[in-house]
């Protein structure tokens, strides 16, 4: 036993060290990964130019486009927000986008969509017919005309690496949906459990977006509008007696107060936020937070927008307090 206790260190010591240098010999070989071929370039653009997809995240138009590493986005939050107050959106959530160009750089993949932020000539813009008075293109560009579309640079560590083309999808999936079927089918994909199913439903819960209104309710047949203090708000009326009727009240992008007239007369409010969205990303969190303060109005007291009519959008008497269906003032048409 003594001879058996002195050799075991020298039989296991020669297999640790056989171990140890093979991990490191697989941690050299995943960080030496093959950079990207000529073929493999060619391969991904010929199959994703002119690709039909869907936007999981708002892009902004202008210059700055979106940045994608390791599955974050970015810009995002209040970042993405301005930017697209500056510049306007590209592309909503749900959105369907045609893939237009796919550029590989030394560490990143440039993939723009609908035309990319610079607009581009066609190729017939580029034929003249020559004269005594010079060449004159036979369809000259508009220099008024904007792009409107935008793109995402998609970040690797050094070097783009060999990708075949389910990969770089996938890659992708933070972004684009090359799955979805229908443009709700990709919208609803972005959302969480609780919001979702209140869409599928056709439910709406306090905190929900216009988008999010909509998409469970449709288009508003009849819209209110009235002023509390210096915040501006807005009533979407679903229903009409003798059947329930939904007052959908918003405070700029989101529902702050749900009530319900039931036929027989009862009537449910809800105030409490149920969804919290964060704005312009259609991130949702399932908690219940205080209501935030009312948003500032750029208004002087008193003073009204221009030509702003409180009777447009369907109707637009000011919103009477405790209307009941059927009872005067509760049409606003």
């Amino acid at each position: 036993m003594k001879c058996l206790r002195s050799v075991t260190p020298l039989v296991v010591l020669p297999m640790l060290v056989s171990l140890a240098l093979a991990g490191d010999q697989n941690a050299n070989s995943a960080a030496q990964a093959p950079k990207i071929s000529k073929q493999t370039r060619l391969e991904l653009i010929h199959l994703l130019n002119a690709e039909l997809v869907y936007v999981r995240s708002p892009f902004p138009m202008g210059t700055q486009g979106l940045r994608l590493r390791d599955g974050v986005v970015s810009p995002s939050g209040e970042e993405l927000q301005a930017s697209i107050a500056m510049y306007g959106p590209a592309a909503k959530v749900g959105d369907p986008a045609r893939i237009t160009d796919v550029v590989f750089r030394p560490n990143f993949v440039h993939v723009e969509i609908n035309g990319g932020p610079i607009r581009k000539q066609k190729w017939y813009q580029h034929i003249s017919v020559g004269g005594a008075g010079g060449d004159t293109p036979i369809a000259p560009s508009d220099p008024q005309a904007n792009a409107r579309g935008s793109f995402v640079d998609v970040y690797f560590n050094d070097y783009v690496p060999e990708l075949t083309g389910d990969q770089f999808k996938t890659i992708l999936t933070p972004v684009l949906d090359f799955h979805a079927k229908s443009r709700e089918e990709a919208y609803l994909d972005t959302m969480p459990p609780k919001v979702r199913k209140a869409i599928e439903e056709h439910h709406i819960l306090v905190g929900m977006d216009h988008e999010m209104v909509m998409a469970a309710k449709g288009r508003p047949p009849r819209k209110v509008r009235e002023k509390d203090g210096e915040a501006e708000l807005e009533e979407w009326i679903y229903g009409t007696p003798p059947e329930d009727v939904q007052f959908v009240r918003f405070n700029g992008d989101e529902v702050v107060r749900l009530e319900i007239m039931k036929v027989d007369g009862t009537k449910l409010v809800r105030t409490a936020k149920e969804v919290d969205v964060e704005p312009n990303t259609k991130v949702a969190k399932q908690e219940d937070t205080p209501k935030p303060a009312l948003a500032p109005s750029l208004k002087r007291p008193g003073e009204d927008r221009e030509g702003d009519d409180p009777r447009k959008d369907g109707g637009a008497a000011p919103i009477p307090p405790n209307r009941t269906p059927g009872s005067p003032g509760s049409n606003p048409n």
